[in-house]
């Protein structure tokens, strides 16, 4: 059963965050990761580790995917904000008032929501360890104990991306696929598709994430063919600013076939915005482009309100971000379309001492204090960006492809 949440806020009263320290990690992938505007061959998480006066200590994470090709933020810019302007800002602060840590940071940094996000993530981690409790606890109390989890097929070689859907079908870890296309012709990228689809033969569910990369008229064209080939969700197929072609594109699709925004819904007010003009089906939500995880369940508290679905998605965060978003999306209601908490999977090497357990296609939620992972500082000091040069990092490809 849940603490009411008033207990809990008595039980944090006189809390404070006591210090702060972030670093940036480069940790590399298993594979190339191609998207529409590039491929990534590393991850570099910002981690923030935050201290109560208790002697309680919680972690957050912010990455980005490719630097700042994603959004304006870059890890180095997210760790500039966090040292800067929002660790002075937010020291000495009572730890479980997380509005107010918000409303605080907002004061001094506008904008930069993935170092903002980073910082509530580690409050709330700090908190829901000092009172033993699972940090879903001070988000309203779980709905879901399990989701299911989807795989992106991204190295964009059709033979490859075939050959890894049939092994994750066969030891029974995923069944819902996305495929990031968009940096090929149109005629290409249906072409992969379709043949992607037609090698799984109905066995797995078909996502595709054109990350902004067509204008109305080229969706309009190819999102039919597309659905022909079996893809049942679209995300982002148009620019961010592009609400009118989204908009056209939700009202024209046949009832077999959603359309998700992902770029184009970042703060409560854009989500109001999509709402109000029916301009999709499903959000797309994530952490770090909301701002922390008491800004995400506003948004989603949007998308129940005007009946539209939800998606738990991903910045590829290790398990520390995996978990984080996985205890925001257990606590929310309304229609899902699963979450993709796979980047752990995605890295050659995490930093926490146990991965969440994956289990017949879904992602279990942990129930222990805070996030329920815990973070190895040897293997945050392993992948230390300001450690380089001192520490050689050894990365066995041949191991790490073999467990994941």
């Amino acid at each position: 059963m849940s603490t009411p949440l008033s207990i809990q806020n008595a039980a944090s009263a006189g809390l404070r965050i006591e210090r702060i320290e972030a670093r940036i990690l480069d940790i590399p992938t298993i594979r190339a990761h191609k998207l529409s505007f590039g491929a990534i061959f590393r991850q570099s998480p910002v981690i923030v580790q935050l201290w109560l006066n208790d002697g309680a200590c919680g972690f957050g994470e912010a990455a980005t995917i490719g630097g700042p090709s994603w959004n304006e933020e870059s890890p180095e810019s997210i760790l500039h904000a966090i040292n800067q302007y929002l660790a002075p800002a937010v020291t000495g602060q009572e730890a479980g008032r997380f509005e107010q840590l918000i409303r605080q940071m907002d004061v001094v940094c506008k904008g930069n929501r993935f170092a903002k996000a980073a910082v509530e993530m580690a409050a709330i981690d700090a908190v829901a360890r000092s009172l033993d409790v699972p940090a879903y606890q001070l988000l309203g109390g779980k709905v879901h104990d399990s989701l299911p989890l989807a795989w992106t097929l991204a190295s964009g070689d059709s033979d490859k991306d075939i050959e890894e859907a049939e092994r994750m079908l066969e030891i029974r870890r995923h069944r819902i696929f996305k495929l990031k296309i968009g940096a090929r012709t149109p005629q290409e990228d249906v072409a992969h598709v379709s043949r992607i689809s037609r090698a799984v033969n109905g066995r797995a569910s078909m996502t595709v994430d054109i990350n902004q990369a067509w204008d109305g008229n080229t969706a309009r064209r190819y999102v039919p063919e597309l659905i022909d080939a079996g893809v049942t969700l679209f995300e982002q197929p148009v620019a961010q600013w592009n609400e009118e072609a989204l908009r056209d594109l939700t009202a024209t699709l046949p009832h077999t076939a959603l359309v998700m925004a992902d770029e184009t819904v970042c703060s409560p007010q854009d989500a109001m915005r999509l709402a109000r003009h029916k301009a999709c089906h499903v959000f797309s939500l994530k952490i770090a482009k909301h701002g922390g995880l008491v800004r995400t369940r506003a948004v989603a508290a949007i998308a129940n309100a005007a009946d539209i679905g939800w998606y738990g998605g991903t910045m590829l965060e290790t398990s520390l971000g995996s978990a984080a978003s996985a205890h925001v999306f257990a606590t929310l209601p309304g229609v899902h379309h699963n979450c993709e908490l796979f980047g752990p999977q995605l890295l050659v090497d995490d930093i926490v001492e146990t991965q969440m357990e994956r289990r017949a296609y879904e992602l279990v939620l942990p129930d222990g204090p805070g996030f329920g992972v815990t973070v190895v500082p040897e293997r945050l000091a392993r992948f230390d960006r300001a450690r380089a040069g001192l520490t050689p990092v050894h990365v066995d490809m041949g191991r790490a492809s073999a467990q994941n």
